[in-house]
């Protein structure tokens, strides 16, 4: 075979993978990113699995301990999050503990229902049954952001369930009033994305330092954005709920029952759940372990996985 006749093969079968891959992301334009989360997935030595609980099917990851009868971690992520928020952390517990990291009913893959009531309450009554479910064992909680306030709420209503519990940024409690929750109780959504600049915002908020995001190139923020348009209805009806609605502080509240040791995790520049919401925690859990990370925003999971990982290792290891 000559090699011009090489040469025009080559370039066939190049062009036939991209019309492939082409074709593929039309019919699901989501996957390109599903497959990014896969990698990192496998990265953090974890696989994926599903469930049904009570009618409702849930989607996790999950990597088991290097010995038997290690704690078993539950990692619960925030509004508009899902597990893969957790994976930088969880690469850095990976063989130390169980890690389970669900994706919320309504969020990510796990199941979404139309007339479903994905509040604090209702989200925390739906953890307490994955944990009985999935973990056999009371578990070390831990919760990012709402994730946060649903995990205090939990450890504070089901005990028997919860031996340790680590509020990440939580929201759910009294603070300070920054930009981000004026807008919110002015009735808009700062965390909405509709176009390259509201992506780039949404970034911005979330992160102190967006060079702990790796970049988005296109395609990828395309499909970004036309997802979280596309979520933008369901997103709104959550944060009427958690950030405007009659039990938007109940986590707070009710944290004063929480008497397992814990741990508050924030970061110096958060734009979104203010500094003062550590203090107010505290003052409902004096026992806690408290830690200020000064290069972290609102992401401390993200932005400093290393500092949380510590963090999560004392308070699991401390007697």
């Amino acid at each position: 075979m000559s090699w011009q006749l090489l040469l025009i093969t080559a370039i066939l079968v190049v062009a036939v993978s991209v019309l492939v891959i082409a074709w593929r992301l039309w019919r699901d334009p989501f996957a390109l990113i599903r497959a990014e989360y896969a990698r990192q997935r496998r990265a953090a030595g974890l696989s994926a699995h599903t469930v049904q609980i009570n009618g409702k099917r849930w989607v996790y990851a999950e990597r088991a301990a290097d010995r038997a009868g290690a704690p078993t971690v539950v990692m619960i992520h925030g509004y508009t999050g899902s597990k893969e928020n957790w994976y930088r952390l969880a690469q850095r517990l990976r063989g130390r503990y169980r890690l389970v990291i669900p994706d919320l009913p309504g969020w990510g893959e796990s199941q979404r229902d139309a007339d479903a009531n994905y509040g604090y309450v209702a989200q925390s009554e739906n953890v307490a049954a994955f944990i009985r479910a999935v973990c056999g064992t009371p578990v070390v909680l831990l919760g990012h952001s709402m994730g946060g306030g649903i995990a205090a709420l939990t450890a504070a209503r089901h005990p028997e369930l919860i031996e340790r519990v680590g509020l990440f940024n939580a929201s759910g409690v009294s603070f300070d009033e920054n930009a981000f929750a004026l807008e919110v109780l002015a009735g808009g959504n700062p965390f909405g994305v509709t176009d390259a600049a509201s992506l780039q915002r949404y970034l911005g908020i979330v992160v102190h330092d967006r060079r702990a995001l790796p970049p988005i190139p296109w395609p990828v923020s395309n499909i970004v954005i036309a997802s979280r348009r596309a979520d933008g209805a369901f997103e709104q009806s959550i944060l009427d709920h958690i950030g405007r609605g009659t039990d938007q502080f109940l986590p707070g509240t009710e944290a004063v029952k929480i008497r397992q040791p814990a741990l508050l995790v924030w970061g110096a520049h958060d734009r979104v759940i203010d500094i003062s919401a550590m203090a107010a925690y505290g003052e409902q859990i004096p026992h806690a372990r408290r830690l200020l990370l000064e290069g972290s925003g609102h992401s401390t999971i993200i932005e400093q996985p290393d500092e949380a990982a510590e963090a999560v290792m004392a308070l699991i290891e401390a007697r």
